[in-house]
């Protein structure tokens, strides 16, 4: 299986591949449950390689370590998922 690293990349730097819309789902450890936001919503650190930023509903700024994403979807399709216990997707 791939990385999250790895195919976060390939949807950044490949622009074939990364036409289309992409989701990012992650692990809220308070909330417990899985978290969806649009990968545009997502920035990137150069400077670093294990996580990302997002602000929340509130207007904070978080670092999602990418050990916490557990789905990836392109146009609404699931290309990715990471192994996990049972866990609720927001709204859910």
């Amino acid at each position: 299986m791939i990385t999250i690293r790895a195919l976060l990349n390939r949807i950044r730097w490949d622009r074939e591949y990364g036409r289309g819309e992409f989701t990012v789902g992650y692990f809220d450890r308070i909330a417990e449950r899985i978290i969806l936001v649009p990968l545009v919503e997502v920035r990137f650190d150069p400077d670093d390689h294990f996580s990302f930023q997002l602000t929340d509903a509130a207007g904070e700024l978080l670092a999602i370590p990418l050990h916490r994403v557990c789905e990836v979807y392109r146009n609404g399709e699931l290309i990715w998922r990471r192994e996990r216990l049972a866990v609720r997707r927001q709204g859910s």
